[in-house]
């Protein structure tokens, strides 16, 4: 089969790739001008918020002090539910492709990709309904066993409405995140890998953590930073489920709860004008900051894990 060439040897591209190559970086080029838009945007409306008061900043004297427990009940909430969610759906992916028959695997599957169609405005109706009132009695078992532990410190929450029923709601929407991610990354483990450690004697759970999980290593670590990042920006669910005071505290079970960002933009935001728009604006480029360096992050541990990198 013969290849066009041109008069200085290289190959002719025909008009199909170049069309397709082009519509391709022009793709890459309108997410690159969607992002820059969107920061230069947060950060034009934002600014002024540096010069707001307290009347602006609810009480707050600077928009540091401001935005700190907002970051704080963000980050905290994300990573509850982060490591609640993984260890589940790690189990629930080895499970689908190594354990579970192959009809019971595929059910299993299409249960778990349902979870993620599930509107986030009904994980918040099932916390405030169903979860945060059975989580009650837990909550006071906790404050009056283990409240020499700061997590459970009390007095507990006689709603249930607190940061740790929100991040178990987040954990449920994190989970057919990342166990889609792993199960893919999973069954895609070389056949032969699996076969030489069986061969050499190895039980089915030391031939998935001799192969399997360092085969999948780094689609673990992007499957887990996806989900971080939907806990990071999720709204709705946090809104409906916390009962926020806008603190800084690790009493995971009282009814005194920091606010995450997303919640607080989506519960004020309506109600503010001037300043303190400009100021939830303001609190919009720091999540936005945050998302961009958790995801820059996940790219640079899983570019540090690919086959051929040095470690």
């Amino acid at each position: 089969m013969s290849t066009t060439t041109t008069k200085s040897g290289s190959p002719k591209r025909r008009l199909g790739d170049l069309v397709f190559a082009n519509l391709t970086r022009g793709a890459g080029l309108i997410i690159l001008v969607a992002l820059a838009g969107v920061a230069v945007f947060l950060t034009l409306e934002g600014a002024p918020a540096f010069s707001a008061g307290p009347n602006d900043l609810g009480g707050k004297s600077n928009l540091l002090a401001y935005v700190a427990p907002l970051v704080f009940g963000t980050l905290l909430a994300a990573v509850i539910a982060l490591l609640i969610a993984v260890p589940l759906a790690l189990g629930v992916a080895l499970s689908i492709s190594h354990y579970a028959p192959k009809r019971i695997a595929s059910v299993i599957g299409y249960l778990v990709d349902l979870l993620a169609a599930v509107p986030s405005v009904v994980y918040g109706l099932w916390g405030i309904g169903f979860l945060g009132p059975k989580m009650v009695p837990i909550y006071e078992w906790l404050a009056e066993h283990l409240s020499w532990i700061p997590f459970f410190a009390g007095p507990a929450s006689n709603t249930g409405r607190t940061i740790f029923t929100a991040s178990i709601v987040l954990a449920l929407m994190v989970l057919p995140i990342v166990t889609a991610i792993t199960r893919e990354i999973f069954a895609q483990t070389p056949r032969l890998n699996e076969e030489a450690a069986l061969a050499l004697g190895a039980t089915r759970w030391e031939m998935i953590r001799m192969a399997v999980l360092p085969y999948g290593r780094s689609g673990i670590v992007s499957a887990a930073m996806l989900g971080l990042g939907r806990a990071l920006g999720e709204t709705m669910a946090v809104a409906l489920v916390l009962s926020a005071s806008g603190v800084v505290t690790f009493n995971l079970i009282s009814s005194t709860n920091p606010s995450t960002i997303a919640a607080n933009i989506a519960l004020t935001f309506a109600e503010s004008n001037g300043l303190a728009r400009n100021a939830l604006i303001a609190s919009g480029l720091v999540l936005f900051v945050i998302t961009f360096v958790v995801n820059f992050s996940a790219r640079a541990i899983v570019a540090r894990y690919e086959p051929g990198s040095k470690k």
